[in-house]
């Protein structure tokens, strides 16, 4: 007898104690469910109906694939259900999005029966992942079907974008606002990251520490019955991750039919909004807006004109305005997101292709980019020349919507269910970038029950589809995925820190970080850029660390960078961070640099290098690349094509450079004789750096050496300058980025070195730089050559300086910030004379003893 109804029960109390739906029905209970439709038990019909229709999730889900085999039964007299007929089910499977409905759909079509056919073309004509069936159904049109020529005319049309409702005149809205600065991790803290797949269970810890009666005081201005709109002065800055939007759409947004536990819709202003959240509140159906803020507060009632761009009061009197921009968004809003929307206007434009009709650009169907034309000999920067390039352009300016290839797409464990249920949404069943990798560095050391079952199941998902696949206790994605990089290409990556040393990379929420996947093309509208030209040379005991710490402080002097979070200054923010003046740094310490662009708000980063380093660095990555294969990660096919990639730019390549006349929002030179002491940034802003000299005597309770931000270089030093000094009094906590770079440690003794110094050895990772793992004491005082530093990221109330490596070891040493002078006298005796020993990096076709992974 079938126990579903007591199991299904018991799960939906559960859930409900929590304030939040019940989950979306696995495989197992797919199976079960369709079973009883079959032998309905009395008086549970309807309900067993709707848990079809309602509960099952849409696309290449695996419950969809028992859900439509069992429609397609229906509609073919296979099965028999009471409370579905044969029309009932083609209209159930034109609400599944795309995926394994389609070919049920298209059988429908093809069979020209008179009932079912338009029911099934009504499904088709408004289903924009019907572009993966454009060719069936083009098909039947071209053979005859008349049913399948009215649905090749409805997607010329765009009928799936115009039976949409209009974009609202007004819309009256109450304000929900955060004062100061919002970022990801307080709408989605990591040490609930194990939660984030599950949209409603992890939306209930948003706020954190900073708004935690946010979800509360929402509720409760809900009962008001008008939409919640949210309000920030900067809203959504640091990591990439979508689970940040999810929450506050779950809070603020619409149900979307027949998909469970997933919403779109709702207005988010922000004085800033960061470029990464906004992006996803577009790929996401919301609206967001840039705007003074000041003239806002929470259970304001306003009106929001999208078409006018400006926001009102009760009594109707202009508070603020605003700019429509991009100038497609409220088309993006209208389609349900911009994804839907970059989807549906591919169906559209192959549809008028074989009609021969007029472009999708001059159909007038949709407002098109206000794309810049470029000037008679225009000049273009490193990253426009590599994004033009991903075009098949010579150059992309400022302000151009495109969609550039996506090389390589990187996707980390904390964002992997997520992104990996974006890809089933659309119907991925192979991926289309050239190279995709999934890590498990954010949850490997200290999994939580629901990690380890991603650990199981997300590789064969990734590596099934085309994709690279990491094992739990490799490391950190960054530091594998440059190792996989092709030079002046463009990617992405599901966290912020995807910042490529080679090439050009755009961080993206982990939705469009699967369309990236899917479709190997990314939507862009190209930011400007901001270069940063160094001079001079490093001054002694002056690290590179320093050096990323010294584009912030420049920055500030200059009126380019504030650290006040009301009427907020920078530069950076949404534009390209582009570097010159460093074009000896291996490819490993470009990296620190580019991927500290995260910490600027900015959009992606370049760096001009020679082409010595990047060769050194490419031999050494298809020696790693060979040994992945004969380690058996998967996919091998993969990692092949990738290995004549590399071969084939080192033959054939040549190195893209800016041109002369290459325009910039702004131009930083940054003289590195002027600086003579190391920069920290301090508790708790990464834009807050001073020198040590500002902050020396601070004492230090906890130092952690690790992160994505360092390299074996750095763990060398770190264990020189603390050999011979015994045991430290602050906890210290080592963790290498991967394991290549621990076992090299390991060999040279370096570990022992820690050990004596009392550290606390993490598994290569991410460890307490993202704290959803392990954290540091309540309120403990840190030293971190970790990313960034926002507040309780490390820890509950930790207060939190960030820099180098070296300087870490010092702090170890005597548990305070030292003086510039007690710093040289620490670090200098222990490192002068040995920077080819320290500062030597992994070469894995030098190494004698080859390479084993």
């Amino acid at each position: 007898m079938s126990t579903f109804f007591e199991d299904y029960y018991k799960h939906v109390a559960e859930r409900e104690a929590l304030g939040i739906p019940p989950l979306a029905l696995s495989e197992k209970q797919a199976e079960e469910l369709v079973a009883l439709l079959q032998d309905i038990p009395a008086g549970k019909g309807e309900e067993l109906l709707d848990l079809l229709t309602n509960r099952i999730n849409p696309g290449v889900d695996p419950a969809a694939h028992v859900k439509a085999n069992f429609l397609v039964g229906v509609v073919k007299g296979a099965n028999s259900c009471e409370v579905i007929t044969k029309a009932d089910a083609v209209k159930l499977l034109g609400t599944m999005v795309g995926g394994f409905n389609l070919q049920g759909l298209i059988d429908v079509v093809a069979s020209e029966d008179a009932e079912l056919a338009p029911l099934a073309a009504d499904a088709l004509k408004n289903m924009v992942l019907a572009v993966n069936c454009f060719d069936e159904v083009n098909a039947l049109a071209d053979g005859g079907n008349a049913t399948a020529k009215e649905i090749v005319a409805s997607w010329a049309n765009a009928e799936w974008f115009t039976n949409a409702e209009d974009i609202p005149a007004e819309i009256k809205t109450i304000i929900y606002k955060v004062d100061g600065e919002t970022n990801t991790d307080d709408f989605s803290p990591a040490k609930f990251a194990f939660t984030r797949a599950d949209i409603p269970l992890h939306s209930t810890c948003m706020g954190g520490s900073l708004f935690p009666e946010g979800p509360e005081t929402i509720a409760k201005l809900k009962e008001q019955d008008l939409p919640i709109s949210f309000v920030g002065d900067v809203v959504g800055t640091g990591s990439s991750r979508k689970s940040a939007c999810n929450s506050l759409l779950w809070h603020i947004g619409d149900d979307i039919p027949f998909i469970p536990n997933k919403r779109r819709g709702g207005v988010i202003i922000g004085g800033i909004i960061a470029p990464i959240f906004f992006n996803t509140a577009e790929d996401s159906g919301a609206l967001p807006v840039q705007t003074d803020v000041s003239g806002l507060s929470t259970g304001q009632i306003i009106t929001v004109k999208p078409l006018e761009g400006k926001i009102l009061a009760e009594d109707g009197s202009e508070i603020t305005s605003f700019e429509v921009k991009p100038n497609t968004i409220l088309d993006e809003y209208r389609a349900g997101g911009r994804v839907p929307l970059i989807i549906g206007k591919q169906l559209t434009e192959k549809a008028r292709g074989v009609l021969g009709l007029s472009s999708i650009e001059e159909s007038g169907l949709f407002v098109n980019p206000d794309n810049p034309a470029p000037a008679a000999g225009q000049g273009y920067s490193l990253a426009q020349k590599m994004v033009g390039n991903a075009c098949g352009v010579e150059g992309i300016l400022p302000g151009t919507a495109c969609l550039p290839k996506m090389t390589t797409v990187g996707s980390q464990d904390t964002t992997g269910p997520m992104t990996a249920s974006e890809m089933t949404e659309l119907a991925c069943l192979k991926f289309n970038a050239d190279l995709v990798m999934q890590s498990f560095c954010h949850t490997a050391a200290y999994p939580k029950p629901t990690d380890v079952n991603t650990h199981a199941t997300l590789p064969d998902y990734i590596s099934n589809r085309g994709g690279v696949s990491l094992a739990p206790g490799d490391g950190v994605i960054h530091s594998w995925l440059n190792r996989l990089l092709v030079p002046d290409t463009v990617g992405t990556g599901g966290d912020s820190h995807t910042r490529f040393p080679l090439g050009i990379s755009f961080p993206a929420g982990s939705g469009l970080v699967a369309f990236a996947a899917a479709l190997g093309v990314m939507p862009l509208d190209m930011p400007e850029s901001v270069l940063v030209r160094f001079k001079g040379d490093l001054q002694p005991g002056v690290t590179l660390r320093d050096v990323v710490n010294m584009i912030p402080y420049q920055a500030i002097q200059e009126g380019h960078l504030t650290v006040a979070k009301q009427g907020k200054v920078n530069i950076f923010s949404g534009r390209v961070l582009e570097i010159e003046g460093l074009p000896e740094l291996k490819v490993e310490q470009a990296f620190e640099l580019t991927d500290a662009a995260a910490e600027r708000s900015a959009a992606a980063a370049t760096i001009k290098l020679n082409r010595e380093p990047i060769e050194e660095y490419l031999n050494s990555n298809i020696t790693l690349m060979e040994a992945m294969i004969a380690g058996g990660y998967k996919d091998p096919d993969t990692l092949r094509k990738r290995i004549a990639d590399v071969k084939d730019w080192m033959a054939n390549g040549e190195l893209m450079e800016a041109d002369s006349n290459a325009e910039y929002a702004a131009i930083i030179e940054i003289d590195l004789n002027a600086m003579t002491e190391p920069i920290v940034a301090c508790p708790n802003d990464p834009d807050d750096v001073k020198k040590i000299s500002d902050v020396a005597g601070n004492s230090i309770e906890e130092v952690f050496i690790g992160s994505c931000m360092t390299n074996i270089g750095h763990f060398r030093a770190a264990a020189t300058v603390l050999e011979g000094e015994g045991q430290v009094e602050p906890r210290l906590w080592v963790c290498p980025p991967t394991k290549m770079d621990a076992e090299q440690l390991t060999k040279e003794g370096y570990y022992s070195k820690f050990s004596a110094a009392g550290a606390r050895l993490e598994m290569p990772g991410c460890s307490l730089c993202m704290g959803n793992q392990a954290r540091v004491k309540d309120n403990a005082t840190v030293f971190s050559t970790s990313t960034r530093n926002f507040n309780n990221r490390l820890g509950d109330g930790a207060q939190v300086y960030l820099g180098s490596a070296e300087l870490a070891a010092a702090v170890a040493l005597i548990g305070r910030i030292p003086t510039p002078k007690e710093y040289q006298d620490i670090v200098t005796p222990k490192l002068e004379g040995k920077d080819d020993a320290i500062y030597q990096y992994l070469n894995f076709h030098l190494l004698e003893d080859g390479l084993t992974v």
